[in-house]
């Protein structure tokens, strides 16, 4: 493949490299750069449940891009129209939620990839501009390869229908969403993302991923869950997230404050 300039996250995940990227729900331009610049190389903003709007998006990315990092946005549910306009405001990724059918599969990468891959329509001179690309046959020629889907596993449905997800062109990554698969596995009887059930489901999932030639990735409580994760093969990992590290911080400079 040939690597777009100023892009590098589809770059890392084909020579096979793990991805440990920074999780932002709280819609904080600054917030997500300052993740970039403590050594994230991939930074997610989360719109499905997280603060970003359209606005703070735009800043965002381009902050993430300015301190050295790949831009992902996780959309809201089912928004796929979102995806195609945070690509063209330079986002290398796009985690799409609650991915169950081959069907729905076929949606993201309509709205994710140009044709003939997919159905992308054309619009990114923000993106172009922030890579320093100068040439839009360039970016047209190789925008595919460079952009990565990361379609949710998070239901029954996908459990019933990985295999078919997987195998869907212009899919790149099954990303596990393990609270919400713990929820559904357990008919909403249990939250636990480290779940027995939940790493049952995870085995099954990378055996459709490899069979498939496609990445797993997945979200992580914290850095131990990561490490753990990298191990067993998943490549795309979420940490933590900007709200959970500032608990973090505050609680243990709280904790000498009051001896």
């Amino acid at each position: 493949m040939a690597t777009l300039p100023g892009f590098s996250l589809a770059r890392r995940l084909r020579a096979g490299e793990t991805v440990y990227t920074g999780w932002c729900p709280l819609g904080s331009p600054v917030v997500a750069e300052t993740l970039a610049r403590e050594g994230f190389n991939t930074v997610t903003l989360d719109q499905q449940h997280g603060l970003w709007d359209t606005a703070a998006t735009v800043t965002g990315i381009a902050a993430v891009r300015s301190g050295g990092a790949a831009a992902v946005v996780r959309i809201p549910l089912g928004a796929f129209a979102v995806a195609s306009r945070v690509l063209d405001l330079g986002a290398e990724g796009i985690v799409a939620p609650m991915i169950n059918t081959a069907a729905d599969a076929r949606t993201f990468v309509a709205a994710a990839k140009f044709p003939p891959l997919g159905e992308r329509s054309w619009g990114p001179q923000r993106a172009m501009a922030l890579a320093g690309i100068t040439d839009a046959k360039t970016y047209l020629r190789d925008a595919n390869e460079n952009i990565v889907t990361l379609a949710m596993i998070e239901t029954k449905t996908a459990m019933d229908n990985l295999d078919a997800i997987a195998a869907t062109p212009g899919i790149d990554v099954l990303f596990v969403g393990p609270s919400d698969l713990s929820i559904a596995l357990s008919n909403a009887a249990e939250l636990d993302p480290h779940s027995a059930a939940v790493d049952a489901a995870l085995d099954k999932i990378i055996a459709a991923a490899n069979k498939a030639g496609k990445i797993v990735g997945l979200y992580c409580a914290n850095a131990q869950r990561a490490v753990a994760s990298a191990k067993r093969g998943i490549r795309f990992l979420a940490v933590g997230s900007d709200l959970s590290f500032l608990r973090a911080g505050t609680a243990a400079e709280l904790k000498v404050l009051k001896g």
